[in-house]
């Protein structure tokens, strides 16, 4: 996280059930872990948090009750009076949209949210939720987090997308360079990776998925040989849709692979999105 703040980054995405999966872990560690860097730098101020609500195995849902334990949960372990980006991390089909937004109503009047956004919603219940908001005043969806790369673009592209343009929002993607799939250490002759998210990447190893990151060499060639994971995030930050992507990092050095910022040739995204269909 120094790393990352010493680049000028200052957005930070995480959630109150991140880590429950790992063993011994109940969630809220990534919270704790942040709030307590920023504790230490007292750079509160000049950082913008994102967290989510719904998906903790002891907080579930997006009943107003539980969002308002929720969020105090997670502002108590950020060590913080407010999170600038508040996720409904997945929909809540039992709980109706007005107590949801209602919740999220209160919580920005008390100060202790600023914005909320979804997560994982169909395109049929974020327009209800937007139009729901419209009609009663209430705080509105201003982002969609849905999983979106160079090699996953169906789910996103069938129909998501157009809701998000149509509704005047935009998407901030996770699995930005695919589980590390798009960072090119996965290739037809390499059978081991030392990463703790090689299974999920090896879901993306197919001859057609293995074309796409013989394109994106060719790319790199042409940017002074720039790391694959930032031509893969150049691809995002260039579709319409989308106004920021998320990328994971668990040392410096794929940090460093990641913050560059890379600008794509029309002809470049056009080429990428020819042999990515």
């Amino acid at each position: 996280m120094d790393a990352y703040a010493s680049h000028g980054g200052n957005f930070i995405d995480t959630a109150d059930m991140y880590n429950q999966w790992v063993p011994g872990h109940i969630g809220g560690e990534s919270e704790t872990i942040i709030g307590t860097w920023m504790k230490a730098r007292d750079n509160r101020g000049s950082m913008v948090i994102a967290t989510k609500v719904s998906k903790m195995d002891r907080l579930p849902g997006l009943s107003a009750a539980n969002i308002f334990a929720a969020c105090e949960e997670s502002l108590n372990r950020l060590q913080t009076d407010y999170i600038d980006l508040y996720y409904s991390h997945q929909d809540d089909e039992s709980v109706s949209l007005e107590e949801t937004l209602g919740a999220y109503a209160q919580l920005i009047a008390q100060g202790k949210v600023r914005y909320i956004a979804a997560s994982n919603f169909s395109t049929g219940r974020l327009r209800q939720a937007i139009k729901i908001s419209k009609e009663n005043n209430l705080p509105s969806y201003c982002a969609v987090q849905d999983l979106y790369n160079l090699v996953d673009r169906t789910t996103y592209e069938s129909g998501m997308a157009q809701t998000v343009a149509d509704l005047g929002i935009s998407n901030i993607p996770f699995y930005g360079i695919a589980r590390g799939f798009l960072t090119g250490k996965y290739r037809p002759a390499i059978t081991e990776v030392d990463s703790k998210r090689a299974a999920g990447a090896r879901e993306y190893a197919n001859d057609k998925n293995y074309a796409v990151l013989a394109a994106m060499d060719e790319i790199c060639a042409a940017h002074n040989n720039a790391p694959l994971a930032a031509i893969a995030l150049a691809w995002l930050r260039a579709q319409p849709t989308v106004s920021a992507p998320i990328a994971s990092a668990r040392t410096v050095e794929q940090l460093n692979e990641i913050i560059q910022i890379i600008d794509l040739s029309t002809s470049e995204v056009e080429q990428l999105n020819a042999i990515s269909a």
